[in-house]
């Protein structure tokens, strides 16, 4: 089994370089820590949400290009990881030099899931000498975790746990909430006819940090598409709302953390109230019922 240490970053395709980076500065609060490229042959902007080099990366290309990055703890562990998957038949491509330069790593293979969602497993990642402060005041402790599409959640499911190491923490219907650490979840996988990152989250300290963004994204005109709710799974109050190219990205605060190994996972429904305690309806077409 691969042991996934934790999740480290999302790559993101987009037609409107500019205008992502804009968005991730004004509504994300998220850092540019650094831009590569040009114009030309493409050009890369690496944004921070904490003490990490990157957590999320905007490029020139197809807006429904996503890659999501887990690091493992250490090169044999990689090396280990590319065994295993060639031993189960799981094409994978070997990251080169460029690849890790423009990843920040040390090294990296890549491969899909078996609904075609890109995942990069990599090694000693690049962390960042300069304290993190946000561009706006979010309350941001760091992106914490994905909700990724599937195209069959009992198969992706069986993936995730018996091939990546994940735990189920709870289900919504088929929808497997999955954990990597002590974190309620890190990975959560949504029914969809197509595979791609569905949406992204960054933790804040409070439900302070979420009233504030809530009023901040009506006074600039950004879609609020859930909330502010309150999970009744992972117990984190949350607020989703829309950013570029139809993402999707989720503040929330208070995760349920899970110590005992031997946490049985719930069954909730697939309706409204499974997402929500407090009776907010969503707005998201993986969560619809």
């Amino acid at each position: 089994m691969i042991h996934l240490h934790d999740i480290r970053y999302v790559r993101l395709g987009t037609r409107d370089l500019e205008g992502a980076t804009r968005y991730a500065d004004r509504i994300l609060g998220l850092r540019v820590g650094e831009q590569m490229g040009n114009p030309k042959h493409g050009s890369s902007v690496y944004l921070r949400s904490d003490d990490r080099d990157h957590t999320l990366v905007y490029f020139d290309g197809d807006p429904s290009d996503h890659t999501v990055g887990f690091e493992l703890r250490d090169d044999a562990a990689l090396q280990d990881a590319a065994a295993q998957l060639e031993s189960m038949g799981y094409h994978f491509t070997q990251g080169n030099a460029d690849g890790c330069e423009m990843r920040h790593v040390q090294a990296f293979l890549n491969f899909k899931d078996p609904s075609g969602n890109s995942i990069d497993l990599l090694v000693r990642p690049h962390h960042c000498g300069v304290p993190f402060f946000p561009t706006r005041d979010t309350g941001s402790t760091g992106f914490s975790h994905v909700g990724l599409r599937t195209t069959d959640p009992v198969r992706d499911e069986k993936f995730w746990t018996e091939v990546l190491s994940a735990k189920v923490s709870d289900r919504i219907g088929q929808a497997p909430l999955l954990r990597i650490d002590e974190v309620h979840h890190k990975i959560a996988l949504f029914p969809s006819t197509f595979a791609g990152v569905q949406h992204i989250n960054h933790q804040v300290d409070s439900i302070n940090d979420i009233m504030r963004s809530w009023y901040l994204l009506q006074k600039h005109g950004v879609r609020v598409v859930f909330g502010p709710g309150r999970h009744p799974t992972s117990g984190a109050m949350f607020l989703y709302f829309e950013g570029p190219d139809g993402m999707v990205y989720e503040f929330s605060s208070g995760v349920r953390m899970i110590t005992d190994p031997d946490d049985m996972p719930r069954q909730f429904p697939f309706d409204a109230k499974s997402f929500c305690m407090w009776g907010s309806v969503p707005d998201i077409p993986e969560f619809k019922t």
